[in-house]
C-alpha cells in the first residue's frame, strides 16, 4: 500500500508533479500501443488492411464510450471514499463497479460480435475493406472484457492515489503486442486476424497479471463478489451515463469539424489529419493533469477540504500553463518538420504547418478545460461537465470553425478552433468559480 498517496495533506505542487508524471507516461504508452499496431499492420498487410483497422477502431471507440464513461466514474466515487478513509464504502463500490462493468462489457461484446457487419455497413465502410474490418472487429469484441479489465484496474489504483503501478500493466500490453503482431500476422499467417488476436492476447495477459499483482500485494480492499445494492448501481449509472455521453459528444464534434475540413479538398484534409495526430500527443500532459486533479480533488472533496480543492485547481492551472506554453512554442517553431513526419505532399504540408503555427500558443487554454472540468468532475457533477462539453464543441468549436472557414478560407479552421479554446476555457472558469457543483452530495451519511 506504500505507493498509494493521501492527497488530503502534504505539499500540493509536489504531489501533483509526482502523481501526474506516471499518468502522462501511461498515456504515452497507450498512444505508442496504437502506433506500433498500425505500423505492423500497414507494413505487413498494406494500406487496405490499415484502413480496415482504422474503421474498426472508430467503431470500438464509439460503441464503448458508455462503458468507458462508467469506468471514468470510478475516479470520482472511489477517490471520495478514499478521502473519507471509508474502507467499507470502498469495498462496496468496488464490488459494484466490477459487477456492472463485467455484465455491461459482456453484453456489449456479444451485441458487437453479432452485429459488427451491420454496424460497419451503416458507417459506409468501403466494400474493399468490409471483410477485413469485420474480421478485426469481431475478434476485438470477443476480448472486450480484457480491454476494460486492465484499464479498470489502473483507474482504481489511480483513484486510491497510486499512479505508478498501472504503468507496468500498460508496458506489458504494449511490449507483448509489439512482439505478437509480426508473429501472428506473418509467421503464423493469420493476416489481419493475427493483429486482432495479438491485441486481445496482450490485453488479456496484462489483465490477469493485474489481478494477480493487486491480490498478491493487497493494493485494493476486496470482498467476495455479490450483487450490488440498488443505490450503488444508481449512483454509478448516474455518474457513468453522462460521462459516457461526454465522449460521444466529443466524437461527434470531431466528425462535424472534419466535414468543414473536407470541403477544402484532399490537401487540407491530409494536412489537418497530420496536425491532429500531433495534437493528440501535445494534449497528453493536459489530459494527465486532468486525471490527476480529478483523483486529488476527489479525496479532498470526500473529506470536505475545499480550500485544498481550490489550491489543487490553482496549481493545476499554473502547471498546465507552464508546460503547454513550452510545448506550444516548440510546435510553432518546428511545425513544418512535425507535419513532414506524417505527410510529404506540398499542399498538405503547407496547410498543416499554417494550422499548427496559428493554434500552437493557444493549447494552454484547451488545457484549462481539462483541469477545471477534472475538479468539477471530482465532485460528481457529471451532467454539468457534459453540458460544458456540449457548449465547447457544438455551440463554440464547430460553429466558429464553420464561420471562420467561410470568412477566411482554410486558415479560418485554425482561427475558429483557437477561438473556441479561449472561449470554452472562459466558460469553464466561470462555472468553476460561480457554479453550484460544490453542493453536489454523492453519498448519504449513515447514522452511527
Amino acid at each position: 500500500m506504500k505507493k498509494q498517496q493521501d492527497f488530503t495533506s502534504g505539499t500540493i505542487l509536489k504531489q501533483l508533479l509526482f502523481f501526474s508524471g506516471p499518468i502522462l507516461l501511461t498515456n504515452l504508452l497507450q498512444v505508442s500501443y496504437q502506433f506500433i499496431d498500425s505500423l505492423w499492420v500497414g507494413n505487413l498487410l498494406g494500406a487496405n488492411a490499415l484502413g480496415a483497422v482504422a474503421v474498426a477502431g472508430t467503431v470500438i471507440f464509439t460503441m464503448l464510450s458508455f462503458i468507458i464513461g462508467i469506468n471514468n466514474a470510478t475516479l470520482t466515487i472511489l477517490s471520495q471514499q478514499k478521502g473519507k478513509d471509508n474502507e467499507e464504502g470502498l469495498k462496496r463500490y468496488l464490488n459494484a463497479f466490477v459487477v456492472i462493468l463485467t455484465v455491461l462489457s459482456s453484453i456489449l461484446g456479444l451485441i458487437g460480435y453479432l452485429f459488427s457487419e451491420t454496424i460497419l455497413s451503416i458507417l459506409g465502410t468501403p466494400d474493399t475493406m468490409m471483410a477485413l474490418a469485420n474480421t478485426y472487429l469481431k475478434i476485438n469484441f470477443l476480448g472486450i472484457l480484457f480491454l476494460f479489465g486492465y484499464n479498470f484496474i489502473g483507474t482504481v489504483l489511480r483513484a486510491l492515489g497510486d499512479s505508478k503501478t498501472p504503468i507496468r500493466f500498460v508496458v506489458i500490453a504494449v511490449v507483448l503486442n509489439a512482439i505478437l503482431d509480426p508473429i501472428f500476422i506473418t509467421l503464423l499467417n493469420f493476416g489481419i486476424s493475427g493483429a486482432a488476436y495479438a491485441t486481445i492476447v496482450s490485453q488479456g495477459f496484462s489483465f490477469f497479471y493485474g489481478i494477480y499483482y493487486v491480490l498478491r500485494y493487497k493494493l485494493v480492499p476486496l470482498i467476495k463478489p455479490h450483487l450490488p445494492k440498488k443505490e450503488e448501481v444508481y449512483l454509478i449509472l448516474n455518474l457513468g451515463i453522462p460521462s459516457g455521453l461526454q465522449m460521444s459528444v466529443i466524437s461527434a464534434g470531431v466528425a462535424a469539424i472534419m466535414s468543414v475540413v473536407t470541403s477544402f479538398g484532399e490537401g487540407v484534409v491530409g494536412g489537418f489529419s497530420a496536425a491532429q495526430r500531433i495534437d493528440s500527443v501535445i494534449m497528453l500532459p493536459a489530459q494527465a493533469l486532468g486525471t490527476a486533479v480529478n483523483s486529488m480533488a476527489g479525496q479532498n472533496i470526500g473529506v470536505g477540504k475545499w480550500k485544498r480543492v481550490n489550491q489543487i485547481a490553482k496549481y493545476g492551472i499554473v502547471y498546465n500553463l507552464t508546460i503547454m506554453l513550452v510545448i506550444g512554442t516548440l510546435v510553432v517553431i518546428l511545425s513544418e518538420q512535425m507535419i513532414r513526419l506524417f505527410i510529404q505532399e506540398s499542399e498538405a504540408v503547407e496547410f498543416g504547418t499554417k494550422y499548427l503555427q496559428t493554434i500552437g500558443l493557444l493549447y494552454p487554454f484547451l488545457g484549462f478545460n481539462f483541469i477545471l472540468n477534472g475538479v468539477v468532475r471530482a465532485a460528481g457533477a457529471m451532467y454539468q461537465v457534459l453540458a460544458l462539453n456540449i457548449v465547447s464543441f457544438w455551440i463554440l468549436r464547430y460553429p466558429l470553425t464553420f464561420i471562420f472557414a467561410k470568412l477566411f478560407g482554410d486558415v479560418g479552421i485554425a482561427i475558429g478552433m483557437g477561438a473556441s479554446f479561449v472561449l470554452s476555457s472562459l466558460i469553464a472558469f466561470l462555472y468553476f468559480r460561480y457554479g453550484k457543483w460544490r453542493e453536489k452530495k454523492l453519498f448519504k451519511e449513515r447514522s452511527a
